[in-house]
């Protein structure tokens, strides 16, 4: 019996008015087709989280634990000014041991470059909070428009057919190192 993913799609922006929210309804419905994957949507909006790090803080604590409980993560993310959003690096350097030996897949956004430079500069975070990031992404080019208030998007089909590969690639990496963390937790490993 194959065993589902417990996948956390991770909001990567807290501006008001923010795409995030119709680009991760997008990606939260294209993933009802796959049953095998349980979907939690993280927003950082909704933990009350401190303004400074701070460990002990109530927020910081429900979110890792939402965190822990995942197998792998999606995380959706524009680029502001060639780099991802300072909200987001705050909530990754929050918590430590919950990304560890997991894999992280990326849907970015953006102008011309479609959110990539941002998702190149998260692969150099993830590596070091020992995390596998996947090397598919599903890109958005000058997205302002083609997604409607609920998330549909215009003309899909090589979003759809970028998220399958993205998919499949993270579903192997989660069924890999599930077991893998399950025989021997990542934090046992001596530095």
């Amino acid at each position: 019996m194959t065993e589902s993913t417990r996948l956390a799609i991770i909001y990567g922006s807290t501006r008001p008015g923010r795409l995030c929210d119709r680009v991760v309804n997008w990606v939260a419905r294209e993933l009802v087709h796959y049953p095998l994957i349980e979907i939690d949507v993280i927003d950082p909006l909704a933990f009350d989280l401190p303004f400074q790090h701070d460990r002990e803080h109530a927020g910081v604590t429900a979110l890792s634990a939402r965190l822990s409980d995942a197998d792998a993560f999606i995380i959706v993310t524009p680029e502001y000014n060639h780099s991802f959003t300072a909200s987001l690096k705050f909530v990754l350097d929050l918590v430590y041991e919950p990304w560890h030996g997991k894999p992280v897949a990326f849907v970015s956004y953006g102008g011309i470059s479609g959110g990539l430079r941002a998702v190149e500069q998260l692969r150099l975070v993830f590596s070091e909070l020992h995390a596998v990031t996947v090397r598919d992404t599903v890109s958005f080019a000058n997205p302002w428009g083609r997604f409607a208030e609920d998330g549909t998007l215009a003309n899909p089909i090589e979003a759809r057919q970028s998220l399958v590969r993205l998919i499949a690639r993270l579903n192997w990496w989660s069924a890999a190192l599930k077991p893998a963390r399950a025989m021997r937790p990542y934090r046992s490993i001596a530095a």
